[in-house]
């Protein structure tokens, strides 16, 4: 077993479990509002969820390209089980456990916005101090700057931070909305402009 697969045995392991917490809400939604309790799901819960889920599918992306900078020791595991820790911390928070107990999503959202996406703040963060320390402890002699693509990717990610910062301190449920759209149109654009 190498280094990497110690570390991405834990590391896939969590981020499928917080994928699995984000799509399970999504399922319960629609069986709620597919039987006969009428609840309003609104935009906001689901677009929140869009968003960690193209995170976390990013996050995973980026321990794939620093396979060959990842070494197993106690750091680095403790590491990971922290920064994934978080995003399963926010990813269990976007839909309420009981939804039938919520019959306006758009409440609950309210009610945990500002933990889920601060928590996808601090793992975001966590994991760009990551990829630096990994670049300055173990450089990588095939990782070198590719133009335009890297560019992108590296504008949209900033652009996705930026754009968290800004959503802990708006309040108004439409500019959630255009915010988080616009979030998933940013991470959407990175890991597209990887390809390039």
């Amino acid at each position: 077993m190498t280094p990497f697969e110690l570390v991405f045995a834990v590391y896939g392991l969590l981020l499928g479990l917080a994928i699995a917490e984000v799509l399970g809400g999504f399922a319960r939604a629609l069986k709620l509002k597919r039987g006969g309790k009428a609840v309003r799901v609104g935009w906001l819960t689901p677009l929140l969820g869009i968003v960690v889920i193209l995170d976390l599918t990013s996050f995973w992306l980026l321990a794939w390209e620093a396979q060959s900078q990842i070494v197993a020791n106690y750091l680095t595991l403790v590491s990971v089980l922290a920064i994934v820790g978080i995003y399963y911390l926010a990813a269990s928070l976007i839909f309420p456990d009981d939804p039938e107990d919520w019959p306006d999503f758009d409440l609950w959202y309210d009610r945990q916005n500002r933990m889920v996406i601060g928590g996808l703040l601090v793992a975001n963060i966590g994991s760009w101090i990551g990829s630096i320390a990994l670049e300055f402890v173990v450089a990588s002699p095939e990782e070198t700057f590719s133009g335009t693509g890297d560019a992108v990717e590296v504008l949209a990610s900033l652009g996705v931070l930026v754009l968290l910062l800004v959503l802990l301190r708006v309040n108004g449920r439409r500019t959630n909305a255009v915010l988080l759209a616009t979030v998933s149109l940013l991470l959407l654009t990175a890991g597209i402009a990887e390809l390039f």
